[in-house]
């Protein structure tokens, strides 16, 4: 790709701190780097500088770093600048640039050149951002393996075994003269199990990686009183919550982001369904049910003295037929007994009884297997991806007989893969997904 645009931006997070980055890429920047510095820079060495106003004052004084293209991250002429990190004084600078040609860089805009450069895929391109925002030391190691291209790897090699079976069903297609069954005599059915059993292994890894991106949701819901709250400030570590004896305490969701085994969930407390007069209270009831429709799984707190009561059976079955449910006995440390059926859990949030179990059951029930250096990071697009490509191989299995449908079913497939290092994406696809980005990456 060429651009005729030079484009800067402030690329170290806002607020004060010891070093500030600007960066800068596209043409013009010898003319730029004269301009600001006063003399020219050797490739890929740190050079002390002073950064002049258009009089001659010095704005700033710190490293200039040039790297000529293609050898940079966008593949680009690119000029780092580190400055001292005040944000007066970044904003100093970056006027400066923008004097000088530059223009204010759009979210994401130095991933999406090194994209369309050839620098990164699409996939290796949202590993840096999900690098940037990891919500753990087991998700940032994800994010890397991603972006060292672990997830595009198994996508091209799925990708690549299509074609390969593309080719025998196009060259039974192009010579139906022949008497030669092209596809029984290179097991085209058997390769296609095999893409199929491999775009599987991928999808379990992939859905893995979504969870260590976006993490779980989990809502505590319950009838007041049961200890919701208790149980929150025990999964946290810390008191997130109020705690009293008064029944309809927690008026509204209450959230935080904890970490079980690397995975980063969502507890979110909610406020006690009951039926109330309080107006306060109805509409905290609302919220809840409202944290329940986005949730990935509902644990239901229920006081071990009482077992579950027929309001309890009654928020069960209000509950989303899809939404997952762990049953969860509290204050066992008031009755001792067992309590519940086989599958329930039995805890004491105020004593600490049984929380090992629980963060155990937690995670297996959104879906965690454990084995995070095996995980490449992904979202929830990837995941949609594959799952239309397996539909796809689903329909060419069916259409096995079909030449022409077989042959189109595997070029659907092909086409959904190639979605995810974006060697088949639309414009607007990759405006909404550099979007999100931040500024100055």
């Amino acid at each position: 790709m060429t651009t005729s645009e030079l484009i800067a931006a402030v690329a170290t997070a806002p607020g004060r701190g010891g070093v500030g980055v600007i960066r800068l890429s596209g043409p013009g920047l010898a003319a730029l780097t004269q301009a600001l510095i006063g003399r020219e820079l050797t490739p890929r060495h740190a050079h002390f500088a002073r950064f002049k106003a258009a009089d001659g004052a010095v704005i700033d004084e710190g490293i200039a770093l040039w790297f000529p293209g293609p050898n940079s991250f966008t593949g680009e002429d690119v000029l780092e600048l580190q400055g001292h990190g005040g944000p007066v004084v970044l904003a100093m600078l970056l006027k400066r640039c923008i004097e000088l040609g530059a223009r204010h860089a759009e979210a994401g805009e130095f991933s999406k050149r090194a994209f369309l450069n050839g620098k990164l895929d699409l996939a290796q391109a949202e590993a840096v951002a999900d690098l940037i925002d990891a919500q753990s030391e087991a998700a940032a190691r994800s994010a890397l393996k991603s972006l060292d291209g672990a997830f595009s790897r198994e996508v091209h090699q799925l990708v690549d075994q299509l074609i390969t079976l593309r080719m025998l069903v196009e060259a039974t297609l192009d010579f139906p003269e022949e008497d030669i069954d092209f596809l029984e005599a290179a097991d085209a059915r058997g390769k296609l199990a095999g893409i199929a059993a491999q775009l599987h292994a991928v999808l379990a890894t992939a859905t893995q990686g979504r969870l260590l991106r976006e993490g779980a949701h989990i809502v505590l819901i319950g009838q007041p009183n049961v200890g919701k709250s208790s149980l929150m400030n025990a999964l946290a570590g810390e008191d997130v919550a109020i705690v009293t004896d008064i029944a309809g305490t927690t008026r509204d969701t209450v959230r935080e982001l904890i970490q079980l085994d690397g995975v980063p969930v969502h507890i979110i407390d909610t406020a006690g369904l009951r039926e109330t007069d309080d107006v306060v209270e109805k509409i905290g009831i609302e919220r809840t049910w409202a944290a329940i429709e986005k949730a990935d799984l509902a644990l239901l707190l229920l006081d071990s003295r009482e077992g579950v009561t027929a309001h309890d059976q009654a928020i069960l079955e209000r509950l989303p037929a899809t939404l997952p449910v762990l049953r969860v006995f509290n204050k066992i440390d008031l009755t001792g007994e067992a309590g519940g059926e086989a599958g329930d859990l039995r805890v004491s949030a105020k004593a600490g009884l049984g929380l090992a179990a629980l963060r155990q059951a937690l995670l297996a029930r959104v879906g965690w297997q454990g084995e995070s250096d095996a995980v490449f990071i992904a979202r929830e697009r990837h995941l949609d991806a594959i799952r239309r490509a397996q539909g796809h191989l689903d329909s060419a299995e069916a259409a096995y007989l079909q030449i022409e449908l077989f042959a189109e079913e595997l070029r659907l497939a092909q086409n959904a893969l190639s979605e995810i290092t974006g060697a088949f994406t639309s414009d607007d696809l990759l405006g909404v997904i550099f979007s999100r980005f931040c500024i100055g990456k």
